[in-house]
């Protein structure tokens, strides 16, 4: 193979070049909204629909719109009707739908509920947009050409209210994305207003919290708002509503957090009903209609709907956590503000589109008024002006011969000479010139107020107050506090029963309830395999297992599923996620932690550990360092109270001790206390209770202090003791 037209390239240079502007379109032309709360998808549709007059005239098919839009976002059909489905009011994903809709949009609480094609669909502009759109044609944005070069379109819209935070705002960039809760209108007008008169004001005042579009409870935490509202990072949770209908005995659950779907809820409770999880839950049902979305539960007798309830908070995506990260593109430039931050953005925006609008309007009317003042000077005189006009020969010079005549410049005799005949009468005139007085008025408060902020801001104030008055709606979010919950302690929502655990030598785990046993007592087993510990508990005990590797794994045994006698239960590798060549070699169960691990290793040292040193205050799924590794491990039991055991050493010696003699350590990889002295380098090899050895003297063993040498096994207790 020829190297001649190989060329060598930098990996870091390349990505800059090939990647980086990628990276950079996205972030900037793609996922992340800007400061008018529009991503350039959005913005660009709702410009091609406000072009086509659909904020004032009736509706018209989808399909006109996607088609229409393409002149100005260079996507396919489908993605720009996905994008005008979620802003319809049919859709439901939106606390303020810009898009007035007929037909079959879907809705954003279902997963599998598919939108109509846009052929069968139709649209226009919602009420609200008025306010989006709000002066756009006096120059309140900048413009920029289209992909084409063909025709203009806005940078941004001159939005009379905080958008940003008006609707929530999902997007994902390249290294970074943005999600932008929404909050109740009124609320964050009176805040905003609240903001403009003083930047120092405490938001939470006015601000409560997120307020959704599908509705739920959110459990307010100030603390976690606090971090939200300062830093635009931090999340909050919010759960389902339901009700219980007693006639019935059934839950209807009516509004579900705005991050999950109906299927999703459902899946998962059908997933803990076939586990066993949940066993007071007859048949789930989407009962979702046209008077909204509704899942029925329909429950055993005697089920506390409450306890239930509280179950599938913490078990399903009936209550979930909403992570807000407030990043949002302000003049190119990505940034995560909090609400003070973007609100201070918005401020500066809006107070810039007014100034740009009174700029603006203060042209016009100085046109107009220069225009006046041209037809003032004809008053003096009108005989005179159709004497000139009159008097000309040419078309062409009429026009030169009025601005010669009045001493008035081009525009002014433009004006003068298109006057109908009909208007050349002194009533006309004196109408028109009694204008100039009231424009020079207005033209002298247009100025003081472009020149005064403060002027500027008692406007956008007075706007929010209408847009709150006219838009604001009733929260649809309710707020409660954690000391509202009644919190069922997680083990009062585990169904507590006998179980039977069998570890077997391959590892695998299974857990019987012993009603199930009861039928059958054989157990089925891989070939080769046999058990090698059993242990009969509760359903609501936690599961310590012990591994060659000196770790302990833990488990809720509640979390492991039920087995029957006639499967091989659950591979641990595969449950725990073990490492290479870790086995499981022991296993405990508990409900309180009490009592003690014992580790006898070959070196005659015994390690008596409290099992209330594998409590931790979090989840930990693993512990490292779980017994000491100096020496190697030859026995391993757990203590429920003080005993007696017999330990072997590889010369025949034997030795009974107490392990109340032992003295308890808290530090799990402690190396405990010498038991069983070595003699011409002799080990310690085996471990016994009382019950699993038969001695005809069994004091002749024992001792009474340790460490100690231990006893030559009698000959008459070798056969019984093997």
């Amino acid at each position: 193979m020829s190297t001649e037209n190989i060329i060598e390239q930098k990996i870091t240079e390349t990505l800059e070049k090939n990647y980086m502007p990628y990276a950079m379109s996205v972030i900037i032309s793609r996922a992340i909204p800007e400061i008018d709360g529009f991503k350039p998808s959005h913005r660009k549709l709702l410009y091609t629909m406000y072009k086509m007059g659909l904020l004032t005239g009736g509706r018209t098919k989808s399909a006109n719109v996607v088609g229409q839009t393409m002149r100005l976002n260079p996507h396919g059909d489908m993605a720009i009707y996905e994008t005008l489905v979620r802003l319809t009011r049919g859709n439901g994903a939106l606390l303020h739908p810009f898009v007035d809709s007929k037909g079959n949009f879907g809705k954003q609480y279902s997963r599998d509920m598919v939108f109509a094609a846009p052929r069968y669909t139709e649209v226009k502009l919602d009420k609200i947009c008025e306010e989006i759109f709000k002066d756009i044609d006096k120059n309140t944005v900048d413009y920029i050409d289209n992909y084409d070069g063909t025709c203009k379109e806005p940078v941004l819209l001159p939005t009379t209210f905080p958008n940003i935070l008006a609707n929530p705002n999902q997007g994902i960039a390249v290294g970074m994305a943005s999600n932008i809760c929404s909050f109740n209108l009124v609320e964050l007008c009176n805040t905003t207003i609240a903001f403009l008169k003083n930047e120092n004001t405490d938001i939470l005042d006015t601000l409560k919290a997120p307020d959704l579009p599908s509705g739920g409870q959110l459990i307010y935490d100030k603390k976690e708002m606090e971090q939200i509202y300062r830093t635009g990072r931090g999340s909050f949770k919010v759960r389902a509503k339901y009700r219980y209908d007693k006639k019935n005995n059934c839950i209807e659950i009516y509004e579900i957090p705005y991050t999950t779907t109906v299927e999703a809820i459902i899946d998962k409770i059908v997933d803990l009903v076939k586990t066993g999880k949940i066993k007071d839950i007859t048949d789930v049902r989407d009962e979702t209609d046209l008077n909204g979305l509704k899942i029925t539960l329909d429950l055993k007798k005697n089920t506390e709907p409450d306890k239930i309830m509280n179950k599938l908070f913490r078990l399903t995506p009936l209550q979930d956590t909403f992570n807000c990260n407030f990043n949002v593109l302000i003049k190119g430039t990505p940034m995560v503000l909090g609400i003070a931050g973007i609100l201070k953005e918005w401020a500066d925006f809006r107070i810039n589109c007014k100034k740009r609008q009174i700029a603006f309007d203060i042209n016009k009317k100085e046109e107009k008024l220069h225009l006046l003042k041209g037809l003032e000077r004809i008053l003096l005189d009108i005989d005179k002006a159709v004497h000139i006009i009159r008097n000309t020969a040419q078309d062409a010079d009429v026009v030169p011969n009025l601005m010669k005549g009045f001493d008035i410049d081009l525009v002014q005799a433009e004006f003068i000479a298109e006057i109908k005949l009909r208007n050349l009468n002194k009533e006309y005139i004196l109408n028109r010139i009694n204008e100039i007085e009231h424009l020079e008025k207005e033209l002298k408060e247009m100025r003081s107020t472009l020149n005064d902020e403060g002027k500027i801001k008692n406007i956008i104030i007075k706007e929010l107050k209408e847009i709150s008055k006219k838009y604001g709606q009733p929260r649809r979010t309710e707020i409660i506090f954690e000391d509202e919950i009644l919190e069922i302690p997680e083990e009062h929502l585990v169904d507590d029963y006998n179980v039977k655990i069998f570890l077997t030598k391959q590892q695998y785990l299974k857990k019987i309830p012993l009603t199930s046993l009861r039928g059958s007592a054989d157990q089925k087993l891989k070939e080769d395999d046999e058990i090698i510990q059993e242990i009969e508990t509760s359903n609501k005990s936690d599961l310590l297992l012990f591994t060659n590797k000196h770790n302990v794994y833990k488990r809720k045994l509640h979390e492991i599923p039920d087995c029957k006698a006639s499967s091989f239960g659950e591979y641990l590798p595969n449950l725990l996620s073990l490492e290479e060549d870790e086995t499981i070699i022991y296993v405990v169960s508990t409900t309180d932690y009490s009592g003690h691990m014992l580790f006898s290793f070959d070196n005659g040292k015994v390690a008596k550990i409290r099992l209330d040193s594998y409590v931790t205050k979090t989840n930990r799924k693993k512990l490292s360092r779980a017994y000491a590794n100096q020496a190697k491990l030859v026995h391993i039991m757990y203590l429920q109270q003080d005993t007696e055991l017999v330990a072997f050493s590889s010369i025949n010696k034997v030795l009974i001790f107490k392990t109340s003699s032992i003295p308890e350590k808290s530090m799990r990889d402690a190396q405990g206390v010498q038991v069983m002295r070595s003699k011409k380098g002799s080990t310690l090899v085996q471990v016994k209770t009382m019950d699993e050895v038969h001695l005809s003297n069994p004091d002749y063993y024992r001792t009474k202090n340790i460490p100690a040498i231990g006893y030559y096994l009698r000959p008459e207790d070798s056969n019984k003791s093997s």
